[in-house]
């Protein structure tokens, strides 16, 4: 891979997926469009985008994979309708322009119990996206199904993550291996792996493959 297309770049995952990208020899280019500027590194082409309105003309939508660790949360996104608009939307806007464009290969960071068919709006929202990703007939499309994510601090206030984090590390050897919170680091990690190798067709990595 010699140039990487990163949604999501300023997220936890998304951050280590940059740091990843940025420290690969065989990187050439990383190109993360964000809506705030990124600080400038040797490297990055971080064009300003609204991703309600993405440029559809845009050279760098072609890229050898794309990884997307784009999504928000109900409370920030303020509604249902908000929610899936950040976490479906877009990232089905911006996938099937690099796809379009001629990119192979896509990274996805869903979430543990993905189903399209969920009642719960999260996950249904993951297993939505998951499926019409599939759609879009990438090469290599693997899609990372963390459990709690442990990245240390947020900058923004998630007081129903943060107890349940508490409570699931006091836990630890007690919880199945599936449902132990996961690092972002390793998220990261196993995602930039996968798309890396680039293995043709569909691959669910879960959570339990991501434990130490």
């Amino acid at each position: 891979m010699s140039t990487l297309l990163l949604l999501g770049s300023t997220g936890l995952v998304g951050q280590q997926l940059l740091a990843l990208a940025l420290a690969d020899p065989a990187v050439r280019q990383v190109v993360a469009p964000t809506r705030r500027p990124l600080p400038a590194q040797e490297r990055l082409l971080n064009p300003q985008v609204d991703f309600d309105q993405l440029p559809a003309d845009a050279p760098w939508w072609r890229a050898d994979a794309v990884l997307c660790a784009l999504g928000t949360t109900l409370r920030l996104a303020g509604s249902p309708e908000a929610f899936r608009r950040v976490d479906h939307d877009y990232v089905l806007a911006a996938c099937r322009l690099a796809r379009g464009a001629g990119t192979p290969r896509c990274g996805f960071v869903s979430s543990l119990g993905a189903d399209a068919h969920s009642r719960g709006l999260y996950l249904r929202v993951k297993g939505e996206t998951e499926r019409d990703l599939q759609a879009l007939g990438f090469e290599s499309l693997a899609c990372i199904r963390p459990s709690l994510l442990d990245g240390g601090p947020r900058p923004d206030k998630r007081t129903g993550e943060a107890l349940a984090l508490a409570l699931s590390r006091g836990l630890m050897p007690l919880l199945p291996r599936r449902w132990r919170p996961v690092s972002t680091a390793r998220v990261a990690q196993a995602l930039y792996d996968a798309v890396r190798e680039g293995r043709p067709g569909l691959h669910l990595i879960p959570s339990e493959a991501l434990q130490p």
